[in-house]
C-alpha cells in the first residue's frame, strides 16, 4: 500500500497537546500527522505515555488541540462549536471504551438506545421509539446479545459489556468507529472473540476501525498500524492480509523507514 492516502476518513494534521500541573507545561503531543484510510481497519500501537489515547480523544474532540487541525470526510471538526462537534460524535463515528462506559442502572437494550434518547426530544423519541427500538435489538443481535436485552451490566461478563457497547457504538449507522483499547480489559479467549467482531464489522458492514492499543500483538491484526512513542509518530506499516503471516516479521510491510527521533506524516 502506498504511504499517501488520497482520499482518507479521518486525518489529524500537525496535532500538538499539552497539559499542565502547578504552571509546568507537560507536551502530550508534539506534532503529528495521520490519515486513517477509507474502509480499513488501522491501529494506533504505542507504550503507556505515547500519546496515543490523547490522540484518539482529539480524533473524537472529546478534546481540542493546542495547534492542528482535525478532519472528517472531507471537512474540519475540530473547530465546531460545541453543538456540531456533539453531532459529529453521535452521528458519524462510534466509540469504545477499555472500560465501557454502560449505565449500570439500564437495561443492554436501554444502553444501546442511549444515543438514540440523547440525540432527540422527548416527543421525537417517542414518536420513532418501535423503530429504534427494532434498530436497536437488531444491533444486539449483531453482537449476539439479544437474549440478554434485559440483563444489566452487573449481570454480564467483561466480554458482554464490551459487546453490548459496540452494539451502542453502532446505533447511529457510524461511518467510523474508534476503539480505544477495547480487549484491554478482558482475558485472551474473550479479547479475541471482540477482535473477530470488529473484524467482522469491518470487512462485512464496510466500517472503518480504528483501533488504539499497546499490544504489538493485537496492532499485527489491523491492515495498517501506526506506532507512536513520546507523543510523535515514528513508525507505520501494513501487514498481509493473512493471520499466520501476520504474526511473523516478514508480514510487515513498512511504508516508511523507522524515524524514532522525529513525527512522520502519513498524509
Amino acid at each position: 500500500m502506498s504511504s499517501t492516502l488520497t482520499n482518507p476518513i479521518l486525518q489529524a494534521r500537525g496535532i500538538r497537546k499539552s497539559y499542565y500541573k502547578n504552571h509546568i507545561e507537560l507536551p502530550v503531543l508534539r506534532g503529528v500527522d495521520v490519515a486513517f484510510a477509507r474502509g480499513e481497519m488501522s491501529a494506533l500501537v504505542g507504550r503507556s505515555g505515547s500519546g496515543k489515547s490523547t490522540l484518539m480523544h482529539l480524533l473524537a474532540t472529546l478534546d481540542q488541540p493546542d495547534e492542528g487541525e482535525v478532519w472528517f470526510d472531507g471537512q474540519r471538526v475540530d473547530n465546531l462549536p460545541r453543538r456540531g462537534r456533539d453531532q459529529y460524535r453521535n452521528r458519524e463515528i462510534g466509540i469504545i471504551f477499555q472500560f465501557y462506559h454502560l449505565l449500570p442502572e439500564l437495561s443492554a437494550l436501554e444502553n444501546v438506545l442511549a444515543p438514540a434518547m440523547i440525540s432527540r426530544s422527548v416527543l421525537g423519541y417517542f414518536r420513532q421509539r418501535k423503530s429504534l427500538t427494532a434498530r436497536a435489538e437488531a444491533m444486539l443481535d449483531r453482537v449476539g446479545l439479544l437474549d440478554r436485552k434485559t440483563h444489566k451490566p452487573s449481570e454480564m461478563s467483561g466480554g458482554e459489556m464490551q459487546r453490548v457497547a459496540i452494539a451502542r457504538s453502532l446505533m447511529s449507522e457510524p461511518k467510523l468507529l474508534l476503539a480505544d483499547e477495547p480487549t484491554g480489559n478482558l482475558d485472551t479467549e474473550t479479547g479475541e472473540s471482540i477482535l473477530q467482531l470488529l473484524r467482522q464489522l469491518n470487512t462485512e458492514d464496510g466500517l472503518t476501525v480504528v483501533m488504539i492499543t499497546h499490544d504489538d500483538t493485537i496492532a499485527e491484526r489491523a491492515d495498517r498500524c501506526y506506532r507512536m512513542q513520546d507523543g510523535l509518530l515514528v513508525d507505520r506499516f501494513t501487514n498481509e492480509p493473512s493471520q499466520d503471516a501476520a504474526t511473523s516479521p516478514s508480514a510487515r510491510t513498512s511504508d516508511q523507514s523507522p524515524a524514532p527521533s522525529r513525527a512522520v506524516s502519513a498524509a
